[in-house]
């Protein structure tokens, strides 16, 4: 399995003249933690909820705040191409969640999260457990 594969490919984005006001709304409506701040389709930054939330004691009007004053500039990024075993490594090297996957051309192809590393390694120990359990009728857990 390629980290493409790993998470969707449905990413929420915004530009880096958005305004906190409005990401904070797309946060909340789309579910999510994090927006990918992209230009020309390639990934130039990462908002997450708690960079908003910070920005509070920052700012007299929040709300007006422009993304790109308080986003994550040039995030950390895998190849759609790339083992889910990448992100392992870019979690440990980098101290971050989330990480917008690119194609050959740098452009945005989907996000993967810490959140998806873990569900995926659990499904494929689930498989493991499966044969390790048809392998040996003996066994219980």
């Amino acid at each position: 399995m390629s980290v493409g594969k790993l998470g969707p490919q449905d990413v929420v984005t915004t530009s880096p003249d958005s305004e906190l006001e409005e990401i904070a709304e797309t946060l909340e409506e789309e579910n999510v933690g994090s927006i990918v701040v992209t230009e020309n389709d390639e990934p130039i930054g990462m908002i997450t909820d708690r960079d908003a939330a910070l920005a509070i004691h920052e700012y007299d009007d929040v709300g007006s705040v422009s993304v790109d004053e308080v986003m994550t500039e040039k995030p950390v990024t895998v190849h759609e191409n790339d083992d889910p075993v990448t992100i392992s490594e870019a979690i440990r090297d980098n101290n971050v969640r989330r990480f917008p996957i690119v194609d050959d051309d740098g452009e945005l192809a989907g996000v993967a999260t810490l959140d998806d590393l873990v569900a995926t390694i659990g499904e494929e120990l689930e498989n493991v457990a499966d044969t390790i359990e048809a392998q040996s009728p003996d066994y219980s857990p």
